[in-house]
C-alpha cells in the first residue's frame, strides 16, 4: 500500500471526511481498475466490488450514474425504463467532464447529477463493499447503508 494518496484519491478522502464518515481511502501498488483485479488485491468477493458506470441519456444528453455489484452486468433496457429514456455509453471525455475522474477509478461519490444514482440491489446483500476512490489503484470500504445515504441513490434491480 502507498502512504501518500494521489490527488484524485485525496479528493475522495476529503469528500468522505466532509460527510463525517470515518472511512480511509487505501491506495495499492497493484491495479484495482476492474472488479476482478480489485477483489484479488483487496481479498474480497467480486460481488463486493462497487462498479460506478456513467451513461449518457440519448434524449437529454445528461449523465446517468449506475452503481453496480462487481459480479453483475447491467441491463441497459432496465435502466432506460427506470429513467424514461434510452442510454448510450459516452466517451472518456464526457465522463471526465461530468465526474472529474478518469475511467478505471470513478468513485460512486464526489459528483452530483440531476438524476439520482441507480444502485444495484445486490450490493445490499453484503455488510461491506469496496468502491474505487479516484484512481485505478485506490479504493475505500463502505457499508451499503452509508453508500445509499451519501449518494442519495435509488435501489433498483439492474442485473441483466
Amino acid at each position: 500500500m502507498e502512504k501518500e494518496l494521489r490527488q484524485s484519491a485525496r479528493r475522495v478522502q476529503e469528500f468522505l471526511q466532509e460527510h463525517n464518515l470515518a472511512i480511509e481511502v487505501v491506495e495499492f501498488k497493484e491495479l484495482t481498475r476492474t472488479s476482478v483485479e480489485a477483489a484479488s488485491v483487496i481479498g474480497c468477493e467480486v460481488g463486493q466490488i462497487v462498479k460506478t458506470l456513467i451513461f449518457k441519456g440519448k434524449k437529454t444528453g445528461e449523465p446517468i450514474c449506475v452503481i453496480a455489484s462487481g459480479t453483475n452486468r447491467v441491463d441497459e433496457k432496465k435502466i432506460a425504463a427506470l429513467i424514461g429514456q434510452e442510454i448510450e455509453k459516452p466517451d472518456a471525455d464526457f465522463v471526465v467532464l461530468h465526474t472529474h475522474f478518469a475511467i478505471g477509478g470513478i468513485p460512486p461519490i464526489g459528483f452530483t447529477f440531476k438524476q439520482a444514482a441507480l444502485i444495484d440491489e445486490d450490493l445490499l446483500n453484503y455488510t461491506e463493499v469496496w468502491a474505487a476512490a479516484g484512481t485505478p489503484y485506490a479504493v475505500f470500504k463502505i457499508e451499503p447503508k452509508d453508500l445509499l445515504e451519501i449518494t442519495k441513490g435509488r435501489v433498483v434491480n439492474l442485473r441483466k
